[in-house]
């Protein structure tokens, strides 16, 4: 859809041995190994789809995550597409090296489940969800999944979701009522100067309930063939990934497109 240039990288364990390899062997001899199995698996993988010819495959040593990330950086990398745990282990456990690039990464992030688990949509249904905040960053996001489902001819919808109130907070039902509808009215008028700054005209769903279910639940319903999230643009001490980042990437029905 994009007519992008697809590299294929794999990040291998050098000195991956066991110590009876060790014992009638060098750890170059193992090393050496490694490495030419590695190479040719890379070279066998998904040669239909990728031919050699025209999509580079780049075989690294070390940490994944680190090289993963200084890969992208060095080539200046568009997007890395990289699969979660699947089946059980994905809904508890987003895998490290994942987590780790989600975090460093300074290009986009797709995160999906292993290939094997998915049975893809026809490419001509393009429904794409923008989970989006109010905060100084989400103009920065909006704008990115509105260009980006644009230019797939995608139909985008901006999903806000205003935390509900907590079991342990009592507040009349009447009150209630009276702040969920100041705070949609709020929320309504901040994604239209949003959407008006960033040149959108996704349509808008506004939701009360809690931010991750709530979210899932709504890319769920819509079908949504890819979920649009923000990672914070600086690393900082904190890093890019949240909480609700990693659990979206990790728990949501779709791809997770992290920018």
């Amino acid at each position: 859809m994009f007519s992008a240039k697809v590299t294929l990288l794999h990040v291998f364990d050098l000195y991956s041995h066991d110590a009876f390899q060790l014992y009638v062997r060098s750890v170059s001899e193992v090393a050496e190994e490694q490495q030419k199995l590695a190479l040719e698996k890379l070279d066998s993988f998904l040669k239909s789809e990728f031919p050699i010819a025209g999509s580079q495959r780049i075989l690294l040593s070390g940490d994944a995550a680190k090289q993963i990330v200084q890969l992208a950086r060095t080539n200046k990398f568009d997007l890395i597409i990289m699969p979660t745990h699947a089946g059980f282990f994905r809904r508890n456990l987003l895998g490290s090296t994942t987590a780790k690039v989600l975090n460093d990464a300074d290009c986009p992030v797709l995160t999906t489940q292993h290939a094997e688990t998915i049975s893809p949509r026809q490419l001509e249904h393009r429904e794409w969800v923008c989970a989006t905040g109010l905060d100084s960053d989400s103009q920065r996001v909006l704008q990115y999944a509105s260009q980006v489902a644009e230019s797939v001819h995608a139909n985008l919808t901006l999903v806000h979701v205003i935390p509900a109130s907590g079991p342990d907070v009592p507040v009349e039902l009447d009150l209630e009522e009276r702040l969920q509808s100041a705070k949609r009215e709020a929320a309504s008028r901040r994604i239209g100067a949003l959407q008006s700054a960033a040149s959108s005209r996704a349509l808008v769903s506004i939701a009360i309930g809690p931010i991750r279910d709530t979210l899932t639940e709504a890319a769920r319903r819509l079908r949504a063939d890819v979920l649009v999230i923000g990672r914070s643009p600086q690393s900082g001490v904190l890093g890019r990934l949240r909480d609700l980042s990693y659990a979206m990437a990790r728990d949501a029905p779709c791809p997770v497109l992290s920018v």
